[in-house]
């Protein structure tokens, strides 16, 4: 399906300055004038499929995606549903899961009653300490069903072992999120935030 989405020409709204969307929120920034606004749209889809791929509900991935490709990582409803071509309610919907989820959080615009639906600063090292808490609640789980089967047994061990490899995961998992985070200040990205 990824590779199909990868040919799919999307239609989009490109302004005087090459803007993706409406508004300012689709690709301001030094070079947002240089975009070839369907290139972007491409990217958007491209990767929204390989995230619906992997199992994220698809307008989800699609709003994810193009909140992910948008310099200020914040867009309004109206802002989503025109760079996407989607309904309101298509927006709401991928919106709600996406709060759900905590991947995206809604501010309020300043002097305006509209909403900006933001990537969440940090979003995948935030990601990644979520999944550590299921794997912490998984492997406690595992180790008693271990108890409760006995580890000689072939289903205890299985569940042992299993129970073994996300403490395992826990621990890499820590050293990785403090690597990456020495790592990127080597980048010359800026602060974390919304360039995340």
């Amino acid at each position: 399906m990824a590779d199909d989405m990868a040919n799919v020409d999307v239609d989009v709204n490109v302004d005087v300055n090459g803007d993706v969307g409406a508004g300012t929120s689709g690709t301001s920034g030094s070079d947002a004038g240089a975009r070839d606004g369907e290139a972007v749209s491409r990217f958007v889809e491209r990767f929204a499929a390989q995230l619906t791929d992997a199992g994220m509900q698809r307008m989800a991935a699609r709003v994810f995606a193009q909140l992910l490709a948008s310099d200020g990582a914040a867009m309004t409803s109206a802002e989503l549903g025109e760079a996407l071509r989607i309904s309101p309610a298509a927006v709401s919907g991928a919106v709600s899961y996406l709060t759900q989820v905590n991947m995206v959080s809604r501010e309020r615009e300043p002097g305006s009653r509209r909403d900006r639906y933001v990537l969440h600063n940090e979003l995948w090292y935030e990601t990644f300490t979520r999944r550590d808490q299921v794997l912490t609640l998984w492997e406690k789980t595992l180790r008693e069903g271990a108890a409760t089967l006995g580890t000689d047994s072939p289903a205890g061990a299985r569940v042992a072992e299993t129970a073994a490899f996300f403490e395992f995961m826990q621990g890499e998992m820590l050293g990785l999120m403090d690597r990456w985070r020495t790592h990127r200040a080597t980048l010359g990205l800026g602060p974390a935030g919304r360039s995340l």
